[in-house]
């Protein structure tokens, strides 16, 4: 692992800004992994219904795996991007769930690598993706390697996801419908911390009740589940805690 060369960075960089189809993507992704000597590099665009699209160096056996197994539903970085806005290293995800742990060893045996660092992306209309730079070391040197180039990961994570959205504009997502202040109630108790229990006692309403408010807004934001029902409506100014 190392910091890229600046020269080398800005011809990759100035071959994505120029593309015009999206083929391009693979090449520039497997020039950026082997400037930055990591043994991935993941651009990862995950739509409100579900799908998934990208490009990235994973073997195409994990990735086919991936993508069988529903494992965007337990993936920890994907759900843990969700609830944030800066760049995260995986060791400070949640992997404590035995769905997550399984996930993790499955991830290593492909050859994900044991380190991790994700950048979430939000675009317009609650748009959401990822960039992920991944690798096997040690804590030490994984924590030098993020220190010296994250500004560079998230320069180059911006940069796919405009040229994403520029030449596949048909992917955005549309505008989501607004909130009821029932809805906005809910969404916001979430947010903050409370469980479902909670948020129905405080609302004075039944939980039956309280699942048709989440799962009509989670309709209105085009989100997966809650975690990106919440993150939705807070990257877009709909709730605030």
């Amino acid at each position: 692992m190392k910091a890229a060369p600046q020269v080398s960075l800005d011809s990759s960089l100035a071959k994505l800004e120029t593309a015009t189809e999206v083929a391009v993507f693979q090449t520039v992704i497997q020039e950026f992994r082997d400037l930055f000597t990591v043994d991935h590099m993941v651009y990862h665009w995950v739509s409100a219904a579900g799908e998934q699209y990208g490009c990235g160096t994973y073997s195409p056996r994990w990735v086919q795996r991936y993508v069988q197994q529903d494992y965007l539903r337990v993936d920890p970085v994907v759900q843990g991007c969700y609830q944030r806005f800066h760049p995260v290293d995986w060791k400070h995800l949640d992997w404590s769930g035995k769905a997550a742990r399984a996930f993790q060893r499955e991830a290593i045996e492909h050859g994900v690598g044991n380190q991790g660092y994700s950048v979430p992306i939000r675009g317009p209309n609650g748009q959401f993706a990822l960039f992920t730079a991944s690798h096997t070391c040690t804590d030490e040197d994984w924590a030098e390697f993020t220190a010296t180039n994250c500004r560079h990961l998230i320069l180059i994570a911006h940069a796919f996801n405009h040229k994403a959205l520029e030449l596949e504009p048909n992917r955005q997502p549309e505008p989501s419908q607004p909130l009821s202040p029932r809805e906005v109630d809910a969404i916001t108790l979430l947010a903050i911390g409370y469980n479902r229990a909670q948020v129905a006692q405080t609302l004075n309403i039944s939980e039956h009740t309280l699942r048709a408010y989440i799962e009509s807004a989670r309709f209105k934001l085009g989100a997966l589940n809650t975690v990106h029902a919440v993150a939705r409506a807070l990257s877009r100014g709909l709730i605030v805690i």
